[in-house]
């Protein structure tokens, strides 16, 4: 626990957080990780998604902690609530993705068609996740990448690269928050989509 967070209230942490405190946020975690992760786990009985639950609603604790009540529930309640829900989410995401057929194939269709733009579309997505991520501080690039392309769970980096779990888990917050905001910024500057004619 983060010595000067550990006489603070959980509410007291996510006002904290709301001001853009990275260390309420990770004491936050240090508190209620460890129950998060057993709630996700128990959703959706699997340890890697689970973990990712647990990061993205940490994820969005950091975003909406300005919008979070006190007078309306407890902290935990809060955040154990997007943890559930964000596993649910998961739970449903893999539910569509199961039902996929596998026998079905790449999709042919017509030039200047819709799957035309589309390929166009997600290429520059891609390209627009790469450019923002390039700019993150190493660190914090490095932890993101080795997670989403590596397919290394959170405990998996800490030993691979020899720091505490709690530096590779501050690491992912503020450069997946960090991604967010460049993401969100280069949507507003242009939200450009290629526009084909047939």
């Amino acid at each position: 626990m983060r010595r000067r967070h550990t006489h603070l209230s959980d509410e007291a942490l996510v006002a904290l957080v709301a001001r853009g405190d990275e260390e309420a946020l990770a004491a936050l975690y240090d508190r209620l990780g460890r129950v998060a992760y057993g709630l996700a786990r128990r959703v959706l009985r699997d340890e890697r998604l689970a973990e990712d639950a647990v990061q993205e609603a940490f994820l969005a604790v950091w975003r909406s902690a300005v919008a979070f009540r006190a007078d309306r529930a407890k902290a935990s309640t809060w955040i154990l609530t997007l943890v559930h829900r964000r596993a649910v989410d998961l739970v449903r995401r893999e539910e569509r993705r199961r039902a996929e057929p596998l026998d079905a194939g790449p999709q042919v269709q017509a030039v200047g068609s819709e799957g035309t733009e589309e390929a166009a579309w997600l290429r520059f997505e891609r390209e627009r996740v790469q450019t923002a991520l390039a700019s993150l501080p190493d660190l914090q690039r490095e932890a993101i990448e080795l997670a989403y392309y590596g397919g290394f769970s959170q405990s998996e980096l800490a030993e691979r690269l020899g720091v505490p779990l709690g530096t590779i888990k501050s690491r992912m917050f503020a450069g997946l928050a960090r991604l967010r905001e460049l993401l969100d910024e280069s949507s507003r500057e242009g939200s450009w989509r290629p526009e084909f004619t047939s």
